[in-house]
This record gives C-alpha cells, structure tokens and sequence, in this order.
C-alpha cells in the first residue's frame, strides 16, 4: 500500500472477473473506491483494462448484493443471524440424507468459483464433506470438452497446452473471440495489442466462426462456417497435412503413439469432400493448410464455438493432433503448457480422475467428479432411489445457465431443501430455502492459482483485501469451513481431516503452496534465498515474472505409458458419427435455423446485468439474422421476433446484418431477468430474452457429455411491432416462464 495524500490511498488487485488477470489501480478514500484503473507497472497487464474491471465499484456498492443470510418464508426474504442460517442448513441437509440417503444431496458449482480464491481454496473440502455422488458444475455447460481430451491425450485434465501468443505468427482460431472474452483456456489482457503485433511483424490471425464476431473483423482473414461442421474442416486440414507429407519430425511426435492410426482416420476426409458440408471451400481449406505448414510459428486454437456443440470433444482432440503433426506443440513459439508457482496440476492429480460411476437416470459417466449441467433436471424430478432431493449451489446459475432452463426451474421447485452460497437473489437462489452471502469482490484477497494454469507467461501475484467487511459479514472460506464440520458425512479419520482442513486460514495454505512449489523456497531443494513465498508477493503488488512458456515434455506428460495417445479409443469410435455426418445430406428442417450463442466484452455470464456501469457499448440481446432469412420471413430490423423450439419460446428484437452466416442466427447468453421474486433491480429493467429455453438438454456432445448449445434447430417468426412501441406499451422483449 502507498499512500498518495493524507487521506487518498492507492492499492493494487488482480481483477477477478474473467481469465484475463488483469492488474487494477484502486484510489481509496474513507473506505470508499474513487476510481479504478490499470496498473501500468503489472507483470502480466501492464496497464490493460476493460470495462468489467472499473464495474467492481458498482458491484462492491450494488444495494441488491447481499451481506447477511436470508430465510424464505410465505412473507417475502428475512434476515436472520449467522448462527440460525447454519443450524437451518444443518437442520435441512441432515433431514434429507436421513430420509433418502448421501446421494439424495446434489450441489453445483457455478463460473466464480474459479475467480474466488477462499472457495477455490476450500470447494472440494466442503464438497468431500458432504459425500455425494450427485455433483455438477458449470464447467460442463462449456469447457469439459478440454479437460476430457487433456486427460485422455496428456494424462491431466488441466493439463492443457495454450498459444504462446507473443512469439506466434500465424494463428488460426476456431469459435474463439477473445476480443471480447479476454481469452479463455488462455489469458491473454489486451488480445487486441497481441493480435497486431503478430500482423505488424507479417504474420496472420485467421478466424473460423459462423459470425463476423469482434475479433474476426480485425483479424488478417474470417472465414463463415456452417455450425457444428468445424469437426470436418479440422479434419480435412489434418487429410492434407498428411498427404503433403507435411507432418513435422519432432520430438513430441517421437513420445506420440497411433500415427498411423491417425493417417488413415483421415483418409477420406479431403478438402473437396468436406467443402459443400461446411461451408469452406477446397481452395480456401488447402490455402490455411499452406500458411500453417509455411509459417515457423503456427498454432491452432479453438474455444467456446467448438465445445458447446456435438462434436465439441472430437474438435479439441483433432485441434491436438493437428498442433503435433505441424510441429508446434511445446515448443517456443506454439502450443505450450504453464509451470506456475502453485503446481495445481500436480496438487489436483489425485482429482483428474474420468469415468468411475455413472449418473443415475441417463447413465453418464462422472468426468473429474462431476456430472453434466445438463442432466441436473432429471436427476431432480425422476422418482427412485437417489433422487436428488436438496441442493448446494455455489455461485451459480443453473435457472439462467443450463439448457432447457425452464425445466430447470420446475425442478428447483420440487427440491424438499435448497441453500445458496451467492451474493444475489436470482433466477436460482429464489427457489432457496437458506442463502448464505459471501464477502465478495473488493472485501476478499486474491490469487489466481487456477487462471495461472491458462496464462501465456509464467508470473504470480497477490493481493491484499482492498477493503474491510463489518462483523456482520462472512468470508467464502469461513462460510465453507462451517458448512464442512456441520455437514460432514464419513469415517472419523476423515472427520478429523475435514476439521483441520476447515480451520487452516486461507492465507496459510497459499503460503505453503508457494514455497514448496517449483519456485517456493522449499521447491525441490532444502533451501532457495529468493524462493517465492506469500510475504515475497505482499512486498511485489505489480507481481513476478518467473519464466516465458518454456518446453516441459516429458516431464510434465502423466500418462500411464508416458506417450501421448494420438487416437484414444473414445474417439476412434466416435468417428463413424462424423463418417455419417458427411455421407449424408442436412436433415435440418428448411424452415429452420441454426442458433449460436454469442458474447459481449462487457458482460461475462447473468450476474454482471446488475451493473448500471456495463449497460453501454455493444452490450446487447438481440437476435442476429442473416438479410436473407430475415426477407424470407418478413422481418424487419428492429422489429420484434419470436424463436421458439419444442422446449421453449421468446421474443426478441432483430438484428439483420451480414455479419451472421446464412441460415444462423445467434442470441447472447444469460440474458432476461423477468422472473417474480429475483431482487436484480437494474437487471430486471433490461431488454433481453434467456436463449437457453430454447435448448434441449438431451442434446451433448456424447463424449464428454458437455451440453451442445451450439446448433439448435429454432423457428424464426416476425412480430408485428418495433421495440420502442413494445416499451412505449410497457411489455418487454422477454423469455415465456412465468
């Protein structure tokens, strides 16, 4: 901390709410934040900000955020004390397992949960404590396609490789726009800076997405794609990496196995074949082959567009492979892999662990622990034994975030007890019998141990709690430590274990973690000087660099064999779907069309609505449609739309643009907040329509389970009125659940 007055104070923190980390600036007076921005001198932003991160002032000051527990009774939300929220958790949780058993609890862990760091910190422990089976997680709503593939292919789940984007030149990016998400499954503050570069020094970023997102118009080349089709582009692309003979001698393709198998997968997969299905043309196919073969440094990356569909686990696979036979993979200037201050690769293995036990009506199979979001529902409203029946959701959303969401509610309903730890009462946590109120934000120190396993460079850093909470409130980890002594359900010697883990502070344990890390110091000697450890980073608030991304295979590779699996058998297998996916012609119905998800930079999942701060820029649901679809439908821009499915309808304004393919259209997530009981005041007030009742949540990618939200065949209908005459008449655009 310095001070700049005798009464204006300046403290530094690493923003929390997306992957990016970026270090913030934060002017203090009177225990009151009069202004946010970046910190120039940060080791890893260097002065980098985007709107989310000043919107922590309106989030710290927010009247709708919650600081004390709430009971639901029949006269509305009342505050109780701490001490009968608990012993009302207590009392609750323990009536169900009594009565139905350990599996009759289910809990849910949503986004934020990786952005906190005392629930990070202590998320599995409260979780363990309870003993269930029944655990999901928004993860498998978008990013378990990555941690299936890593698992299968490295060893590790989290062990996934990230572009080494200031030594890249030519990257090419499936369904990924970090223009406004800031990267992900890759940290990447001020991707617009990075991006540049790599052109300034004539290199080339091409994207491949279904719509002209942000980062595709200020990319070197965009390519329209027809959704769900990128499975047959990635294969074409390896098709020609093979037939040119092209695939680079390397010593990752030496620790790889099934070369050969891989070849001939491949076979009949060739650009002209594919074409006419995807949308790419042969020409244009054979030309990225020729820049990805030709440039020193090429990476192929691919995110949220290519998981969130039914290919989604075969894209990530085939974005490996195609990253090996390039040459590319851990390697200066490639696809590499972190070696972070907290080695939370080598802390969770014992956690990256796939495939034990199935869930209990669809029969998926748990990855890392968890089922998928998507099974959520029925596992709550179908009758038998191990029925879930109470409920733990951890900064989450499922009633905004999962498919078919309207099922989601009615589930919720049904549940005989539910608690929320949140700092809202939203679309979920009203269904809540308890809400338990985290310190959040500006209250809590902060360390990104899990974003640091997707940083392009090794650093670390630190930061102090900015501002005080009073007595009346509660931290996450002292609301999780509780809940783990209260709820804990096994054997004594695990009972004990739970409580010691309960009662260590937070602070402790990063402290030891970073010095018996691989720069602690402790780390792998008997003593290093200028190891790092937690007083090291609280004198250093700009943060440590440790090392660029450097090449770590074999060592880090954790596979039984210690070779890389370039044909795992799951997919192997999974590949005679996509031989049928490009024998056969579309079955999609011609009147329908293609729904995508989309993201703006300033809104990051449904919670951030709330902030008045973000509601400016491009921050916009509307429904974009192609020109074309919107003529055929008698659609006029600006005028209100319905989209429905057999799951559910909405109304929507219009947005005709090129910018979206043909035959697409595409709705951002986790908007419209009409629901009675929500306290999302500024929320609430917003135009907007929640695109998940639209989705069905039978509809996954099959090996992972991941819940496919891309591709959803919807009807488009025009309504006969503008916006402004749907606001003038005191109706809103809005989803149809209550």
């Amino acid at each position: 901390m310095q001070t700049n007055s005798s009464s204006v104070q300046t403290k530094y923190r690493t923003c929390h709410l997306c992957e990016a980390m970026c270090g913030l600036e934060i002017h203090i007076q009177d225990e009151k934040v009069i202004k946010i921005k970046g910190h120039d001198e940060d080791i890893y932003s260097k002065g980098h900000i985007c709107p989310k991160g000043v919107a922590l002032k309106e989030f710290h000051e927010d009247p709708d955020r919650l600081k004390r527990p709430v009971k639901r009774t029949e006269n509305g939300w009342e505050e109780i004390s701490w001490e009968e929220a608990f012993d009302l958790v207590e009392k609750g949780i323990k009536k169900v397992r009594k009565n139905h058993g350990n599996d009759a609890i289910g809990t849910y862990t949503g986004n934020p949960t990786v952005h906190n760091t005392g629930t990070a910190l202590t998320l599995y422990d409260t979780i363990n404590a309870i003993n269930t089976k029944n655990r999901f997680a928004s993860h498998t709503l978008d990013s378990v396609p990555h941690f299936l593939v890593n698992q299968l292919m490295f060893g590790h789940a989290v062990l996934a490789p990230i572009p080494d984007i200031e030594r890249v030149d030519y990257l090419l990016m499936l369904g990924a726009n970090p223009l406004a998400s800031n990267g992900s499954f890759m940290s990447v503050p001020d991707f617009r800076g990075k991006m540049k570069a790599i052109q300034q020094k004539g290199g080339k970023v091409v994207v491949i997405d279904p719509r002209k997102t942000e980062t595709a118009k200020k990319a070197s080349e965009h390519y329209f794609i027809e959704p769900e089709k990128d499975v047959l582009l990635l294969l074409a692309i390896v098709n020609v990496i093979f037939e040119k003979e092209a695939v680079a001698s390397t010593r990752i393709l030496d620790l790889s196995k099934g070369l050969d198998q891989l070849k001939e997968l491949m076979s009949s997969f060739s650009p002209e074949s594919v074409a006419p299905i995807c949308g790419v043309s042969a020409k244009e196919i054979r030309q990225i082959c020729v820049d990805l073969i030709r440039h020193k440094n090429a990476v192929v990356y691919g995110r949220m567009g290519v998981s969130i569909q039914t290919y989604g686990s075969l894209c990530q696979w085939l974005i490996n492979c195609l990253n090996i036979l390039i040459g590319s993979l851990d390697r200066e200037g490639g696809m590499m892999f972190t070696e972070p201050a907290i080695d939370y690769v080598k802390l969770m293995a014992h956690e990256s662990k796939i495939f034990r036990y199935e869930s209990r009506v669809d029969g998926y199979k748990e990855i890392i622990g968890e089922f998928p979001t998507a099974a959520l529902a029925d596992e709550i409203l179908t009758p038998g034994e191990g029925q879930i029946r109470g409920l733990l959701t951890i900064a989450g959303n499922p009633a905004r975030s999962a498919p078919n969401s309207n099922l989601v509610e009615k589930a919720l309903k049904e549940l005989e007890f539910m608690v929320s730890i949140d700092c809202y009462i939203n679309e979920t946590t009203r269904h809540a019998h308890v809400i338990l109120p985290p310190a959040v934000g500006l209250e809590t120190f902060h360390y990104s141990f899990v974003l640091h396993i997707v940083a392009t460079k090794n650093t670390t850093k630190f930061s102090s709690e900015p501002l005080p909470i009073d007595s009346s409130q509660r931290y996450d980890w002292q609301i999780m430590g509780e809940l783990s002594r209260r709820l804990f359900s096994g054997n004594l010697l695990n009972r004990v274990k739970t409580h010691l883990l309960s009662v260590i502070p937070p602070k402790v344990k990063l402290d030891l973690a970073l010095r018996t890390g691989p720069y602690g110091v402790w780390g792998g000697r008997l003593w290093r000087k200028n190891g790092l450890s937690l007083r090291k980073l609280l004198e250093t608030p700009a943060g440590v660099h440790l090392s660029n991304l450097r090449p770590v295979m074999p060592k880090r590779l954790m596979t039984e064999d210690r070779k890389i699996d370039l044909v795992p058998s799951l997919f192997h297998s999974e590949m005679k779907k996509v031989l049928d996916l490009k024998d056969k012609p579309s079955d999609k119905h011609p009147d329908h069309l293609k729904l995508i998800g989309r993201r703006h930079l300033r809104s990051n999942n449904s919670w951030m609505h709330n902030l008045e701060i973000l509601e400016g820029g491009s921050r916009k649901c509307t429904l974009m449609i192609h020109p074309e679809d919107a003529q055929n439908r008698h659609i006029q821009n600006g005028h209100w739309v319905k989209v429905s499915s057999p799951f559910g309808e909405l109304e929507i304004e219009a947005e005709i643009t090129t910018e979206i393919r043909k035959g697409t259209v595409s709705i951002p997530h986790g908007w419209g907040h009409p629901s009675k009981g929500i306290k999302l005041q500024k929320a609430s007030r917003l135009t907007g329509a929640n695109i998940n009742v639209l989705i069905d949540h039978k509809r996954i990618d099959a090996p992972s389970y991941n819940a496919a939200f891309s591709g959803q065949e919807v009807r488009v209908q025009a309504l006969q009125k503008t916006s402004l005459e749907a606001i003038t008449q005191g109706k809103q655009p809005t989803s149809k659940e209550e």
